[in-house]
This record gives structure tokens, sequence and C-alpha cells, in this order.
């Protein structure tokens, strides 16, 4: 796969959610990427959805599979992921593109998630994902899918 410098790359909530929790089986890589992103002159990108998803996920108790954080510290963590990233808003052609996907693909429940990341990837131009969901973004042939161990590769370490 070649990209170019100054790709953007968009990034799931996965990535984020693994560079935060030392748990995660991806949190290497997924802290590698954020890290060293820039550095290697990629752009990367995430969407007001997946801000959202972070900011669910983290604040939520411990036990119903959340990381129990506290609101302050959970924006704080989004502040220093945006230092770092491009956010785009989902504009109307979003919107569009998303109706477009749910009928092609005929999508129903939770993919609608991933069908909305793919219609933000596509109005803005984005051809790369990084996530370790990739079964979430197999059906859109538009978009490249690359899990956080493959974007270590690929992108760090050409």
């Amino acid at each position: 796969m070649k990209m170019t410098a100054g790709e953007l790359i968009f990034f799931d909530t996965n990535i984020l959610l693994s560079a935060t929790d030392s748990s995660r089986e991806s949190h290497k890589n997924a802290a590698a990427l954020l890290k060293n992103i820039l550095k290697a002159g990629y752009n990367p990108v995430v969407s007001g959805q997946v801000i959202r998803e972070y900011l669910i996920v983290a604040t939520r108790p411990a036990d119903a599979n959340g990381f129990g954080m506290s609101p302050g510290d959970a924006v704080h963590n989004i502040k220093q992921f945006e230092k770092k990233m491009i956010v785009y808003d989902e504009k109307r052609a979003a919107s569009e593109i998303l109706q477009h996907l749910i009928i092609k693909h005929s999508i129903c429940g939770k993919r609608i998630h991933a069908a909305n990341i793919a219609a933000v990837m596509k109005t803005h131009g984005i051809r790369y994902i990084v996530t370790d969901n990739w079964e979430d973004f197999s059906s859109f042939e538009e978009i490249n899918i690359l899990t956080s161990s493959e974007a270590v590769e690929i992108l760090l370490l050409q």
C-alpha cells in the first residue's frame, strides 16, 4: 500500500481508547501511532462522532465496560488528542452520503455508526482509516482499512 506524505488518516474511536487503556492488546500500537503520526508526515483526523464515542466510553463506569473516568479527565484526554489531530465536522453532504450508503449496503442498527464515519471520510476525501474493528468497515469499498499493527508498519516503519 503506497501512501503519500500529507495523507489524511482517519482514526476510529477504538484507537483513541486503546491509546488510553494500557490493558488493551493494541495499546502500544495505538500510543505509538498517536505519538509519531505527525512526525511520519501524515495528518490524523477524527470527527465529532469519534469524540462523542470516546467520551461515552471514558466516562461510563468500569463495571459497564467503560473506563470510569471523571468528565474532566476524559475532556482533558480529548484536548490532548485534538492537539495532534484535525477534527472534521459533519456536513450536509455527509448526511446525503450516509443515506446513500445505508441503502446501497442495506445497513441497519449499530452499523450506521460505521457508515457515518465512512460518509464523513468520503465527504472530506479521506481514503484511509485506522481501526481495530476492521469488520465494521469491510463493506465500504471506498475505504482502505488499516489495523493499528498494520498502520505502525506502513506509516511509521517505512
